[in-house]
């Protein structure tokens, strides 16, 4: 892999190197930041097969809602 030489800012260096993670490299931590192509998507509907994943969330959402209500009523 090839490399480049850019110049920055102090302030744009000082709020990259903020970001750095200790063990990873300014190329890893730009690369990390910027994430290529994101979709917002992806991650839906990944959890649908896991047994008693609906379940759960409709038990939460039902006692959420129960508290919800019970607070409008005090």
């Amino acid at each position: 892999m090839g490399t480049k030489t850019i110049t920055i800012t102090e302030d744009a260096y000082e709020s990259l190197k903020e970001h750095k993670r200790e063990d990873e490299s300014f190329t890893e931590t730009i690369l990390r930041i910027t994430g290529g192509e994101r979709d917002v998507m992806k991650g839906f509907g990944a959890m649908k097969d896991v047994d008693g994943f609906a379940d759960a969330v409709e038990s939460s959402r039902k006692q959420l809602d129960d508290d919800l209500r019970e607070r409008e009523t005090q």
